[in-house]
């Protein structure tokens, strides 16, 4: 199975003025596209895993028994990969609630406020690069927790249901340094919750 840069449901400058139509062109086309080329590279003299999704080679990373250098390789490019493509289905132009979800998360943290204020916590105080998760944890309990780099979830046996791209490269052709400015605007266009 050939790994596909997914096409967007909305055109690059669907999401402006929150975020502006160069930066999503580079981060689709170039940074996503890149993921996906070296994920399939990466996957090239592993036929068995060729026949994987890519979120199930994720889910196993940890017990593949192939060279150290190649484990690394998979994990983070198929991390760029298969985090993005949960990044780009999140966002959009008009909102679409689920509110089941809301409802859920107002039990278990209190109130979308609070959610919010946590997870822009989170979001804002991740150092270096990374991404800002709500994830269902092994026990189906709803979490917000940061990773490095492309590392997913899915790696630890939780299910991603959110997230926001902290590196740099998400932002800072609009924001420069302004993180906590991106992260306040990503909510905007965040079409899961109002």
């Amino acid at each position: 199975m050939k790994h596909e840069l997914p096409k967007l449901k909305y055109s690059y400058d669907a999401l402006e003025p929150f975020i502006d139509v160069q930066t999503m062109q580079i981060h689709h086309s170039k940074h996503h596209q890149g993921y996906t080329d070296k994920f399939n590279k990466s996957l090239e003299k592993y036929p068995e895993l060729q026949e994987k999704s890519a979120e199930d080679i994720l889910k196993d990373i940890s017990s593949l028994n192939i060279y150290e250098a190649d484990k690394n390789a998979i994990k983070n490019n198929g991390g760029g990969y298969v985090n993005h493509n949960l990044f780009w289905s999140v966002l959009g132009p008009k909102k679409q609630v689920d509110e089941n979800l809301v409802k859920e998360i107002e039990e278990t943290f209190g109130s979308l406020e609070s959610f919010k204020e946590l997870f822009n916590k989170e979001a804002g105080t991740k150092f270096g690069s990374g991404w800002t998760w709500l994830v269902r944890d092994e026990n189906g309990k709803l979490q917000v927790y940061s990773t490095s780099n492309q590392d997913s979830p899915l790696s630890t046996g939780h299910t991603p249901i959110l997230t926001l791209d902290v590196w740099e490269h998400a932002y800072y052709l609009k924001y420069q340094n302004r993180r906590a400015e991106y992260i306040e605007n990503w909510w905007n266009v965040l079409k899961l919750l109002p």
